[in-house]
């Protein structure tokens, strides 16, 4: 449950379900969002997070459950009756207008007079950056700026809720990491409760608050992003937020928090459990790519950690994201494990011969009936 009480958030979510015929869209969901916070859905295609966002906004009629925005229930609001507004990928800005007539296109809607309207698109474009540009053409505009004139028209109603649909999924990648800190800056300057979904783990850890990993209809965990990384509660949150090498086996000890596992090929590696563990049950550990410490000899690497052999397969570059691809040499797995930033082993070649270790402490094993 994301931490808000009642008084202080602005959605509450209770129960709530949604069937397509066979398929359970969204089951008995329940959670609520803190006024004034950037809240973030993330899961893969298909796991009903728009569908979720369909009925928050009053497009989808829920099958059972109650949604309150800002203290009043929705159950028979109207869309264009309740407090909240969306953002889509598709931004649906109207080409014949100008950015200050798109901007105040919903005020009109509403019946405000052309003057005040008008000022009022003016001043939202100013909050956004765009001071000076309410007679240009929509399409004289580059990508990210014709996002700002779609959140200042959203954001021109004043809804207690802005809904924003993968509203940043059409961007090339540059842009795309640009709008990530506009967006987050818009929301802390404006302090309009944010409910944003999307399928990419990027945008979600670095613009929320909180975020709800939803998997089948569910939220498999609720929770900031810096416990979803680094303290997943079920195995698919482990294998979905942030890269991981997942690797399979079956338990052969437990002592306290800590499992034995012999992996696949027979190679023996520790890790911390999570949830209760049985010897001889079938488990998945998770390690991820900065967990592990690579280097040229075994003398390089921590003491009172397993030290493994492998040999490079494949470099990666990627500035201070690079990783090196090896197979362990008794078992033949393939692991990614994180270069240095410091360039330290820049100059490694496929086929070299390397040692790694990793601290049990940062490998989470899982049963497998806990396994997406």
């Amino acid at each position: 449950m994301v931490p808000a009480s009642p008084a202080a958030a602005d959605l509450e979510v209770r129960a709530l379900s949604k069937r397509f015929a066979d398929h359970a869209a969204v089951r008995d969901l329940t959670f609520s969002v803190a006024r004034g916070s950037f809240f973030s859905i993330l899961g893969p295609s298909g796991c009903g997070k728009t569908t979720l966002l369909r009925m928050i906004a009053g497009f989808i009629r829920p099958d059972s459950g109650e949604i309150t925005i800002g203290g009043r229930s929705m159950a028979a609001v109207a869309p264009n009756k309740r407090p909240v507004n969306m953002v889509f990928q598709h931004l649906a800005l109207f080409p014949m207008m100008s950015v200050a007539q798109n901007v105040a296109f919903g005020l009109a809607r509403r019946g405000v007079g052309k003057a005040e309207r008008l000022r009022r698109a003016q001043a939202m474009l100013e909050r956004v950056g765009l001071a000076g540009s309410g007679d240009k053409r929509t399409d004289e505009l580059s990508g990210g700026q014709r996002q700002r004139v779609a959140i200042a028209r959203s954001m021109v109603l004043e809804p207690t809720l802005l809904l924003l649909d993968e509203p940043l999924g059409a961007l090339d990648l540059k842009l795309r990491e640009h709008m990530k800190i506009e967006l987050k800056q818009l929301q802390s300057a404006f302090g309009t409760t944010f409910v944003y979904i999307t399928h990419d783990q990027s945008e979600a850890l670095v613009l929320s608050d909180h975020v709800g990993v939803m998997n089948h209809g569910r939220f498999e965990q609720l929770g900031t992003p810096q416990e979803l990384y680094f303290a997943p509660a079920t195995s698919f949150v482990a294998g979905f937020v942030g890269a991981n090498n997942r690797l399979t086996g079956s338990a052969l000890a437990v002592a306290g928090d800590l499992v034995d596992v012999a992996a696949a090929g027979g190679w023996v590696i520790r890790a911390r459990a999570h949830g209760t563990i049985v010897t001889g049950a079938p488990v998945a550990v998770y390690v991820r790519p900065e967990a592990a410490t690579l280097a040229r000899a075994a003398t390089g690497l921590p003491q009172g950690q397993g030290v493994h052999a492998a040999r490079i397969v494949s470099l990666l570059f990627d500035g201070a994201n690079s990783v090196a691809l090896l197979r362990e040499a008794s078992s033949g797995l393939e692991l990614r494990i994180a270069l240095p930033q410091t360039g330290a082993l820049a100059d490694l070649k496929m086929g070299e011969r390397v040692c790694f270790s990793f601290d049990p402490e940062r490998a989470i094993c899982f049963a497998a009936e806990a396994n997406a």
